[in-house]
Order: structure tokens, then C-alpha cells, then sequence
């Protein structure tokens, strides 16, 4: 069969493949012109086929369908500048022959087509990927079909086959393309996938931007019971309405809106993505509020335990000045009393009264021990430096130990305290140690407390005097680690965040 003869038959087959698959295009994705285009092209090519003046006048369309794939629509000025080019030469080709013009359009739509790839990410990228593909065909033979026509290679036969082939199979890829919506599944699919992230109202912007390839997309955030959209940062976001370049998409739950979109038009131009990325936006925002409602309440529960922690710190120092200021105060004037009571110059005292002076002694220790394990006085008035060795010295065991810590928070302090007080208890009580030591100090923004013995190990941190420990030290956002030390012994140790410039502001308050 000869090329004029297959040329006969294949050129009005490709015209009618065009305007069947146009249709097609359009009943599936009624929101995009590439329907429309594809007939548009389907159409000019019959008429070519039919009226030789016209048979360049297709190349307009479907150099539109390349550069504007997925939408129909042309939203980059170079895009549309090269593609009016192309329109204008397919109608004057029809009557003056311009070969290299049509070839210096050909590279131009090469350039147009590489350079709107580059310029897109997430789905837009998916969907330039084939529309890439199918223009750089077109753009080829197109190119040849110049060529052979600027150097008479006298191949127009074969290029004209070559050039049918290249077309329908271009249409056919797009259209495959366009039916199957690949890229909509997949942004869906990476959407929630993001959404077992913790990434917060920020990460979620990010995720949007990367999954429709709109780097400049502005989520917001409505204010219950206000119609007002904030952004990451809780600014109020400026929504402006929606123009030529930028469109705003509410998200809305249970019948009201609580999010929009800011966004390029053309990345949610198909149906079917605007409502998956919605229903998936409406989740993650969802999402995102739960988890910041859930991090806003256990903040604010750390926060009670602390208030709690330290108000019971209050009432022990209020208890503390009370007994030395009331009881305390009235033995040792007791004390005074008894001691004027005995006969001036007697060489003996009365028995009865030395008695009395001794139950006064005792109950003026007891009520020191008292306070002591109230709140040590030493605690109050000179922090852990001077409270630390005064405890280390009434332990019945050789302690050494090291604090270089300034003041701290009331509260943290005698937290530390009592860790350490109880690290000496058990040391001597229930761990046989012949030593212990205790060090204080800070490391960057973190305060570290660490009580080692060299006893025999095996401290049980679910006992209920080192699990009321661990409560306390939480309390006050620290942790307590219970632990063996090496070679032997057991270690406590004590972790408090604080910033340095926090213990500057205590210690000039001290002082």
C-alpha cells in the first residue's frame, strides 16, 4: 500500500480519534478544558483534512493541550506567548510556507514544556510528567517535519505517517492519563500519610504545599465562634478573595468551616482532587487541633502540679518560721525561767529541776529534727550549698560532696533536697555502705543532682519512698533515674531543666 494511500485513510482516522477521546476527556473531568481542547484539535484536524489551507490550524490546540495539561489552561506568560505564536503560524503556514518559523517554535515549545516541569512539584509534577513526554514528541516531529521541508528531503510521505503516529499517541497518553487521575491518588495517598505526623499547623502547610506542588499555598485556621482564619504564627490571614491568580478553598466540618486554602488556582482545578484534598485537609486540621488541645492540657497539668508542689513548699517554710518563731521561742524562755528558779549559789541543783531542763533540751532537739525534715533552715536562707553539707554531716556515714549550684526555685530545691536525703536514709538503712557521694551541679540549661553509694545495689524504684520521689521530681519537670552505680552501689540521679539565665536571676535575688 502505498504512503499516499495510508496517509488517505490514517489522517481522517486521527481526527476522529482526537474528537473521541476530547469527548471522553470532557465527560470524565468536566472542570478542565482538555476535553475541550482535544476536540477543539480533532475538529481544526479534519478540516485540514478536508481544506488543505486549514491543515496546520490543529497544531494551535495541541500545543495548548501540552503546556496546559492538567487544567486546559494556560498560566504562565511564556507558555501562552509561544502557544499564541503557534496558532498565529499553523493559520499564515496554511498560506505562505514559514518552515523556519515552525521549527523555531518547535525548540520554543521544547523550552516552554521543560521549564513548566522544573517550576512543579507534589501532584502538578505527576501530571507535567506525561504532558512533558507528549510535548516533546509533538514538539519532535513537528521539528522534522521542518527540517525535511527547509532541506527537501523528500521524505513527506514517512514524516507524515511518523507525524500521525506521534499525535495519537500523545492524545492517547494524556487522555490515559486524564481518565485514571494518577495524580490525584497519589497526593491523596501522601496527604494521609502525613496525617500520623505530629507536625503541627506548620508541618501540615508544608505537607499541602509538597503534595499539590503550590509552594506559595497559606493554610488557615478558623477561630471558634469568630469569622477569622489565623495562620501557623496566629496571625489573622488575609484571604482577599479569590482572583485570576489565587483561590480560596474553605474546609468545612459538621456544616461550618474550620480552615481555608489560599492557593494556586490551576492545582485544584480537577473535582475529584479538590474533594479528596478537602476531606483530607478537614481530617489533618482535625488532627492538628486534638493534638495541640492534648499538648495545651497536659501542659497546663504539669503546670498544677508544680503550683502544687510549690504550694506545699510554702506551707512547710510557713510551718518551719512558726515553730521557731512560736514553740521553739517559748522552751528556750522556758528554758530561762527553770534555770532563774534554781537557788542562787546552791551547790547542787534540784533534781527536779534538772529534770525539767533536760525534757526542755530533748523537746528543743525534737522540734529541730521536726523542722529539719520539715524544711531545713540552712535550705531557706543559704540553698543547697550550705543545706547539702549540713545533711551529709548528720548521716552516720562518711559523705562527700559537691555542689556548685547556685540558688534555685524554693520548690526545686528542696525537691533535690529530700532526693538526697533519702539516698543517704537508704544508704544507711538498707544498703550497708561504707560511703556516699553527692554532687550538685549544672550542665547548659539542666541541673543535675546524683547520689552514689557504695552499698550493695538493688534499690526498687517502684518502692513507695523512691516512687513519692519520682512523683515530686516530675512535679517540678524533672526526671529521677534509679539505677546500680559501678563496680557497686545504687545511684540516684536527678534531672531539672533550667536555663542559666534563670539561676542568674535567683542568685542576685538571693543575695
Amino acid at each position: 500500500m502505498s504512503v499516499i494511500r495510508v496517509l488517505s485513510v490514517l489522517d481522517p482516522v486521527v481526527g476522529v480519534w482526537l474528537s473521541v477521546a476530547g469527548i471522553a476527556g470532557q465527560r470524565r473531568r468536566p472542570a478542565s478544558r482538555v476535553g475541550l481542547l482535544m476536540m477543539l484539535a480533532g475538529g481544526a484536524w479534519l478540516a485540514g483534512t478536508a481544506v488543505s489551507a486549514l491543515a496546520f490550524v490543529h497544531r494551535g490546540p495541541l500545543v495548548q493541550l501540552h503546556l496546559s495539561y492538567p487544567s486546559g489552561r494556560l498560566r504562565r506568560r511564556r507558555a501562552a506567548v509561544v502557544t499564541g505564536a503557534v496558532y498565529a503560524a499553523s493559520v499564515v503556514e496554511g498560506f505562505l510556507a514559514v518552515p523556519w518559523v515552525t521549527l523555531l517554535l518547535s525548540a520554543l515549545v521544547v523550552g516552554v514544556a521543560f521549564d513548566t516541569f522544573a517550576r512543579t512539584t507534589g501532584a502538578a509534577r505527576k501530571a507535567a510528567l506525561p504532558a512533558l513526554a507528549a510535548a516533546l514528541g509533538f514538539a519532535g516531529v513537528l521539528g522534522l517535519s521542518s527540517l525535511n521541508r527547509v532541506f527537501a528531503l523528500g521524505v513527506d510521505g514517512e514524516v507524515a505517517i511518523g507525524y500521525d503516529i506521534v499525535v495519537s499517541g500523545a492524545v492517547g497518553l494524556l487522555l490515559a492519563d486524564l481518565l485514571t487521575g494518577r495524580w490525584v491518588d497519589a497526593t491523596v495517598t501522601d496527604l494521609v500519610l502525613a496525617l500520623g505526623s505530629r507536625a503541627g499547623i506548620t508541618g501540615l502547610r508544608q505537607q499541602l504545599r509538597r503534595a499539590l506542588g503550590d509552594p506559595t499555598l497559606e493554610l488557615g485556621i478558623r477561630i471558634p465562634g469568630r469569622d477569622q482564619y489565623v495562620d501557623e504564627a496566629g496571625s489573622p490571614l488575609d484571604l482577599g478573595g479569590s482572583t485570576s491568580d489565587r483561590t480560596v478553598t474553605r474546609v468545612d466540618d459538621a456544616g461550618g468551616p474550620v480552615a481555608v486554602l489560599v492557593h494556586d488556582p490551576v492545582v485544584l482545578d480537577d473535582p475529584v482532587l479538590l474533594a479528596a484534598v478537602t476531606t483530607t485537609a478537614r481530617l489533618a486540621v482535625g488532627n492538628v487541633l486534638m493534638q495541640n488541645d492534648i499538648e495545651a492540657r497536659a501542659v497546663e497539668l504539669a503546670a498544677t502540679r508544680r503550683r502544687i508542689v510549690e504550694a506545699a513548699d510554702i506551707e512547710r517554710r510557713r510551718l518551719v518560721e512558726s515553730l521557731q518563731a512560736g514553740a521553739a521561742r517559748r522552751l528556750r524562755t522556758a528554758g530561762v525561767l527553770l534555770a532563774q528558779l534554781a537557788a542562787p549559789g546552791a551547790d547542787t541543783a534540784d533534781p527536779l529541776v534538772v529534770r525539767v531542763g533536760a525534757e526542755l533540751d530533748s523537746a528543743l532537739d525534737e522540734l529541730r529534727a521536726l523542722a529539719q525534715g520539715i524544711r531545713p533552715p540552712a535550705l531557706t536562707s543559704g540553698g543547697l550549698a550550705a543545706a547539702i553539707p549540713e545533711l551529709a554531716a548528720r548521716a552516720g556515714l562518711p559523705v562527700r560532696t559537691a555542689v556548685t549550684v547556685g540558688r534555685l526555685p524554693a520548690a526545686e530545691e528542696s525537691t533535690i533536697y529530700f532526693v538526697c536525703a533519702e539516698g543517704l536514709a537508704n544508704a544507711a538503712k538498707h544498703a550497708h555502705a561504707s560511703g556516699v557521694r553527692i554532687e550538685v551541679h549544672q550542665n547548659g540549661d539542666v541541673v543535675t543532682a546524683e547520689v552514689r553509694d557504695d552499698g550493695v545495689g538493688g534499690a526498687d524504684p517502684s518502692g513507695s519512698g523512691l516512687q513519692g520521689l519520682v512523683d515530686r521530681v516530675q512535679a517540678v519537670g524533672g526526671t529521677l533515674d534509679v539505677g546500680d552505680a559501678e563496680p557497686r552501689g545504687t545511684r540516684l540521679t536527678v534531672r531539672l531543666p533550667h536555663p542559666p539565665e534563670v539561676l542568674d536571676t535567683i542568685e542576685r535575688s538571693a543575695r
